[in-house]
């Protein structure tokens, strides 16, 4: 029982992370945009991979302490 809101406390803190790291990034060089008319279109590439990689190492360190 335990356990539950330990794993709260921790999926809250990492999309806490997660959000001010958004908002400090921002738009980086290889995102898409593409524009026309009224309508615009935006496909972060760039911001998705360093998330990926993020993600990626930080899942490994969590995973490494079980």
């Amino acid at each position: 029982m335990t356990e539950m809101p330990k794993l709260l406390m921790i999926i809250g803190a990492v999309l806490f992370a997660a959000g001010l790291f958004m908002q400090a990034i921002g738009k980086l060089p290889g995102d898409l945009v593409f524009k026309k008319g009224n309508t615009t279109f935006f496909f972060p590439i760039a911001t998705s991979i360093i998330i990926s990689i993020l993600l990626t190492v930080l899942l490994s360190i969590f995973g490494r302490f079980k």
